[in-house]
């Protein structure tokens, strides 16, 4: 029975140091890699919070608040991610690009980032949906998570 146990702590172990390894390696690309040029002039901005669940592939869920033109439009957002695994709650902010109306919002954006969460963590990124526009969202998590992935997030203006 200890035997057992020790082989297990070790896989357990060596399991983590390579997630590890390879999130280090994910979030240095994205931190090395050159401001958005969508990042000069803003048309609006947006919250969101919610949460995630993933084994391999996740699901996230959430609301928000889409800030255009002086009016608040509340958001519904869910989406699918490649390469995570864990359990975790999100609230995000950023600024919004490419938006002629708020109806633009509407689709599946997709975004490829990387992120690690052990009690509590942070994390950037980027993603742009087929009407033009483009999210830089900053977000913070709590919960334990890793994701190296691809995400798709549907975001639509909630009825």
């Amino acid at each position: 029975m200890t035997k057992l146990f020790i082989k297990q702590s070790r896989l357990l172990g060596t399991l983590t140091r390579k997630l590890l390894c390879s999130v280090s390696l994910g979030m240095g690309l994205l931190l090395l890699s050159p401001a958005p040029a969508s990042a000069a002039v803003a048309d609006g901005t947006i919250e969101l919070s919610g949460g995630k669940v993933a084994a391999g592939v996740g699901y996230s869920w959430g609301n928000g608040t889409l800030f255009f033109h002086g009016k608040r439009y509340p958001l519904n957002v869910s989406g699918i991610s490649l390469g995570s695994a864990g359990i975790s709650d999100y609230t995000a902010s950023g600024t919004v690009t490419g938006l002629t109306s708020p109806q633009d919002i509407n689709g599946i954006f997709t975004a490829a980032g990387a992120g690690l969460t052990l009690g509590g963590g942070a994390g950037i990124t980027e993603m742009e949906n087929n009407n033009g526009v483009t999210i830089d969202l900053k977000s913070n998590t709590e919960g334990l998570s890793a994701t190296v992935a691809v995400k798709g997030v549907q975001i639509s203006l909630a009825e």
